[in-house]
């Protein structure tokens, strides 16, 4: 499965989104998963945002290489699942590709219409839509401009609908797959990376974060 995420100025929330994808996928063996990310606005050829690839480090991914990309039709069209940080953001991908509609949700609509109606594919995940009950209440804020522990709050937001999506998408390849959480400072929990038999084993500990202040990239980059 290959999945495209899209913000805005992809440098934040996709790319976060994109590596954690890549992360759970190599941590795993999941060979036919895979993940590329774009913006509406993009910042072409800008890195991702420090903090934000510092969060992406937290969650136990690599920022480096990456390069912001705009939204091209073509990506859509090799995309199995297009995953978007906003309504407004996926209302725009469907009016400029109508053919991917039924493939094109909000991250956090997706993963609702998953765990309520136990979807394990991207048509059912289309034949269980609702959107009139959720408008407005399925966006992932931009973190951009904001303070280290925003993104942190961004980054678990994602990763927290993210992984189970993905396992969900997978269950039936790998019914075997859990997902292990792990324990905070403050005695909550957070969600670990996919657990698949022959996977490095998770130790339970909260991946380390250095988020140190930095300057902030342009306005309503992510």
């Amino acid at each position: 499965m290959h999945v495209l995420f899209v913000c805005s100025g992809n440098v934040c929330r996709s790319v976060i989104a994109e590596r954690l994808t890549l992360a759970v996928a190599a941590e795993h063996g999941l060979q036919e998963l895979s993940a590329e990310s774009a913006g509406v606005r993009a910042l072409v050829g800008f890195p991702a945002e420090p903090l934000a690839a510092q969060t992406i480090a937290g969650l136990g991914g690599d920022a480096s290489g990456f390069k912001a990309r705009r939204l091209k039709p073509e990506m859509v069209h090799r995309a199995d699942l297009v995953l978007t940080m906003t309504e407004k953001i996926r209302d725009q991908v469907r009016e400029q590709t109508p053919e991917a509609l039924a493939r094109t949700f909000t991250l956090l609509e997706a993963y609702r219409i998953a765990k309520v109606s136990g979807a394990r594919t991207v048509v059912g995940l289309h034949a269980a839509r609702d959107d009139l009950a959720y408008v407005g209440r399925e966006n992932i804020s931009d973190p951009v401009g904001l303070k280290a522990q925003q993104f942190c709050e961004v980054g678990d937001r994602i990763a927290e609908a993210l992984v189970p999506l993905l396992l969900a998408l997978h269950a039936h390849q790998h019914p075997e797959a859990t997902i292990r959480p792990r324990a905070t400072t403050a005695g909550t929990t957070r969600p670990a990376l996919l657990v698949l038999p022959g996977g490095r084993a998770d130790t339970g500990e909260l991946p380390k974060r250095s988020i140190e202040p930095t300057h902030h990239a342009a306005e309503s980059a992510g």
